[in-house]
């Protein structure tokens, strides 16, 4: 399965929750991509290892949370993408998803990259808020090398002081460059605002559609959104999740901006094109 050969949408919750959200969220991706005529993934966590503070929640866990993703596999059709933490959770998390996401944090993590490459599946590494585009050369090394079939890199932003994160939207070029990958844009991950709400990440989501719309004129290969129906009541990532029914218009925007990027660049070569996948 070919999953980054095209602009594609990873979108789902930050938590795997109860079913019927999972496939609340699901259905709405399904049919969208249909309207669309978009490749959409479902994206959720079985488990969020990185929580800032230790009483937070964590999710349903590896088990549970793979019985709850092929549900929506199978309810949906739609390709899956989920994150490990262990490189012990790799080979069982593969046997169900079809793309294996390394956290920013866990960037350089020779072992775990290696373990999610030698599964065989698609890999996304976020890129670290502490790396420039070029450092993630040798975490993409480190999962072909293993055997990974296809590899991105995801953009989510870069530290700035302690208390911001900067999008430079030079990143998407650099990292196409240094990694000769799909360089994906977190729309959502890169409004966080860390530590600012009683020792949690808070968040600015009014900047998710600039930002996106930004991403994608300077461009970017594919998004990562955080999307919920109701993000004020999520147990992760409430203050930078994109409102559920917010994303069919955004989408919408997407496309008529690499559509017109596409008229743009056709008018000035003098050749005739479609709008580009």
């Amino acid at each position: 399965m070919i999953l980054f050969d095209r602009f594609t949408v990873i979108a789902g919750p930050c938590l795997l929750e109860e079913d019927a959200l999972n496939l609340e969220v699901g259905q709405v991706l399904a049919r969208l991509s249909n309207e669309l005529d978009l490749p959409l993934m479902f994206k959720a966590s079985f488990d969020k290892a990185n929580r800032s503070r230790l009483d937070s929640t964590r999710g349903p866990g590896l088990e549970k949370g793979l019985q709850q993703l092929a549900r929506v596999r199978d309810a949906t059709g739609l390709a899956l993408l989920t994150d490990v933490h262990e490189p012990e959770q790799a080979d069982r998390a593969a046997r169900v998803v079809d793309v294996l996401q390394v956290p920013a944090f866990l960037s350089r993590q020779t072992d775990l990259v290696v373990a999610a490459g030698q599964t065989g599946k698609a890999v996304n590494i976020k890129k670290g808020q502490w790396m420039a585009p070029e450092d993630m050369a040798a975490a993409v090394d480190k999962a072909r090398k293993a055997g990974a079939t296809e590899v991105a890199v995801t953009e989510r932003g870069a530290a700035f002081g302690y208390g911001d994160l900067i999008v430079d939207m030079r990143s998407f070029a650099r990292i196409r460059g240094a990694c000769n990958c799909s360089a994906i844009f977190d729309g959502t991950h890169s409004v966080q605002r860390p530590g600012r709400k009683s020792g949690s990440s808070g968040g600015d989501p009014e900047h998710i559609p600039a930002l996106v719309r930004a991403a994608v004129a300077a461009g970017c290969d594919g998004l990562f959104l955080e999307v919920h129906p109701r993000p004020e009541a999520a147990p992760s990532d409430a203050t930078n999740m994109l409102r559920l029914d917010q994303l069919s218009a955004l989408l919408e925007e997407v496309l008529a901006i690499r559509h017109n990027l596409a008229a743009t660049r056709t008018a000035a070569h003098g050749t005739t094109t479609t709008a580009p996948d």
